[in-house]
């Protein structure tokens, strides 16, 4: 266990314990608020046992799962570690929607030049 903790400490960049703790809290609340919530959300927008399993998926997606990091960020600023939550989500959302890498910020090799030319 304390191979696995340590792990996580240097995989995520952080040095205390209680650090550790607190994002698991974070995470816990934070899970525990999107189940909560989903039953309020799905009633308010009309989403009920007719509505088709695929459209149900489909609204999740569209509204309670950007909830779950609204939350994420809110209990992490709570919890005194909005910086790890900001780059979590961060890194999170450039994966899901391509993050764009910027050649123009890369060299271009003197063979290139050539050939551009």
């Amino acid at each position: 266990m304390k191979k696995i903790w340590n792990t996580l400490k240097q995989r995520w960049g952080i040095k205390s314990d209680m650090q550790v703790v607190l994002i698991f809290i974070v995470f816990a609340i934070t899970g525990m608020t999107t189940v909560q919530i989903r039953k309020p959300v799905f009633d308010l927008i009309g989403v009920n046992e007719q509505t088709p399993q695929y459209m149900r998926i489909i609204l999740w997606l569209i509204t309670v799962f950007p909830l779950y990091y609204v939350f994420l960020l809110a209990y992490g600023f709570l919890f005194g570690q909005f910086d790890f939550f900001y780059g979590l989500v961060k890194k999170t959302f450039g994966r899901m929607f391509g993050k764009k890498k910027h050649t123009a910020d890369k060299p271009v090799s003197s063979e290139k030049t050539k050939e551009m030319v």
